[in-house]
């Protein structure tokens, strides 16, 4: 049973259809990291022209999917809700596998270090267990 549905997740971070890239928060430590989880579908309109014939999911929307889950484990804390989390940095980025349709993507995200309203999260991007992606995210509370 999953900890927050998508509903809830639109609660906590500002993300709408066709962007929200998270469906389910599994696991939650508020201001310290969160577990969610991306069912992948043909029909995420992102595979009409990435590739046609050939669907994988763009690196850049799973790093972003990655990005949401850490802006919910950010957001729950108290002093942060109803604030907004902004992309500010994406290091050491790497991709090990693609991501299709019918993968089920486990978006893990550990916040790292904080320093007023700027932050850094480790995260990790799973297919049954398989690294799929990873890296290290920067962020700014606005």
């Amino acid at each position: 049973m999953s900890l927050y549905t998508a509903k809830e997740i639109m609660d906590i971070i500002p993300h709408r259809y066709p962007f929200l890239l998270i469906d389910t928060i599994e696991e939650l430590e508020p201001g310290v990291r969160a577990t969610g989880k991306k069912c992948v579908s043909i029909n995420e309109p992102f595979f009409q022209g990435h590739f046609p014939g050939n669907p994988v999911m763009p690196g850049v929307l799973i790093i972003e999917a990655l990005a949401q889950v850490g802006a919910v484990a950010i957001l729950s804390e108290p002093k942060w809700k109803g604030h907004t989390a902004y992309f500010a940095g994406i290091d050491k980025a790497k991709f090990k596998q693609k991501v299709v349709p019918g993968d089920v993507l486990t978006l893990r995200m550990e916040i790292i270090k904080v320093k007023g309203p700027i932050g850094v999260g480790k995260a990790e991007a799973l297919v049954d267990g398989k690294l799929a992606a990873s890296g290290e995210l920067t962020f700014a509370i606005g």
